[in-house]
């Protein structure tokens, strides 16, 4: 599912995006980009609004993952 979402943290280890649900959900740093990105800060910025396809959702941990690629490999169900 692809989502609309403003940046609103930026880490060493990926990006925090709101995606208008309770909890932000997380680009990993190997999923801002296309290409190899070692500072996530050369990709994002905090306030930056993205385009992010959900990966996975925990909902007993409560995290959402996310992903920025053009043609994001989603994790195997079940």
């Amino acid at each position: 599912m692809k989502l609309p979402g403003i940046v609103t943290n930026v880490t060493a280890f990926g990006a925090f995006v709101d995606i208008g649900v309770h909890q932000d959900g997380l680009v990993h740093i190997s999923q801002l980009s296309d290409r190899f990105v070692k500072n996530p800060a050369d990709v994002v910025h905090v306030q930056q609004q993205v385009s992010v396809t959900v990966l996975s959702v925990d909902l007993e941990r409560n995290r959402i993952s996310l992903s920025m690629k053009s043609s994001p490999q989603l994790p195997p169900q079940g």
